[in-house]
């Protein structure tokens, strides 16, 4: 199991080694090229902005860098790989456990139709009271489909969301068909902590409505994960 150093400033994250003298070590057990990985740096002082990747194998350590060391920007989880595993080139070998927190915000637009909606797409007031785009969620459950079909509105004028481009997902250009809907729904929503320019990159999942808060209560745009109101 990995996690990052304790620092926040910029690093070289070292974490595995395929080549060493020359001599190829794909074929090479992890724990092996752990080993040599951790014996190069000794031997040649390396240091920062070079850095090993602490590893453990203590369950109750991988926890708390769960807990504690994703909370640094950029930081979202753990790897977990097995200490007798070859390196597989193009193969997803290795396991992540990505940090999710619970947390809120305004349903602005969906995919699908009113009434029929498929995903959410989820904002949160700026400064100046525009509703800015932070996510999209997962698809709907059949279940949290239809109690949001008997509740969304579809847009009037002046939504702020009007002319803007859509697309599938983070770094995609394919467009994305939405239906604009009013801004006055709460949705709770858990999220992991990849975010860049105040939104998820990965989609969120919808866990509930929140009649109980209003729009206004929602963390701000930029505010990262703030904890759900209870």
């Amino acid at each position: 199991m990995f996690g990052p150093p304790e620092s926040a400033n910029p690093f070289a994250f070292a974490f595995d080694l395929l080549q060493l003298d020359g001599q190829e070590l794909p074929h090479v057990p992890y724990g092996e090229r752990c080993a040599q990985l951790e014996q190069l740096f000794t031997d040649h002082g390396l240091s920062a902005p070079w850095t090993l990747c602490p590893e453990t194998t203590d369950p109750a350590t991988a926890k708390e860098w769960l807990t504690s060391w994703t909370q640094v920007p950029g930081v979202e989880g753990l790897v977990i790989r097995g200490s007798g595993q070859r390196y597989l080139p193009g193969v997803r070998a290795l396991y992540k456990v990505r940090r999710r927190d619970t947390t809120e915000a305004v349903v602005g637009a969906i995919t699908g139709t009113v009434r029929r909606p498929q995903t959410l797409v989820l904002g949160r007031l700026d400064q100046t009271g525009t509703l800015r785009l932070v996510g999209r969620s997962t698809p709907l459950r059949p279940d949290a489909a239809r109690d949001l079909a008997e509740r969304l509105t579809p847009a009037g004028p002046g939504h702020s969301w009007e002319g803007v481009r859509f697309t599938t997902s983070w770094g995609s250009r394919t467009p994305l068909d939405v239906v604009l809907v009013e801004p006055e729904l709460v949705a709770e929503i858990t999220v992991d902590t990849a975010q860049e320019r105040g939104a998820w990159r990965h989609p969120v999942r919808f866990a509930r409505l929140r009649l109980d808060v209003a729009v206004t209560d929602v963390p701000p745009f930029g505010a990262g994960a703030e904890p759900a109101s209870s």
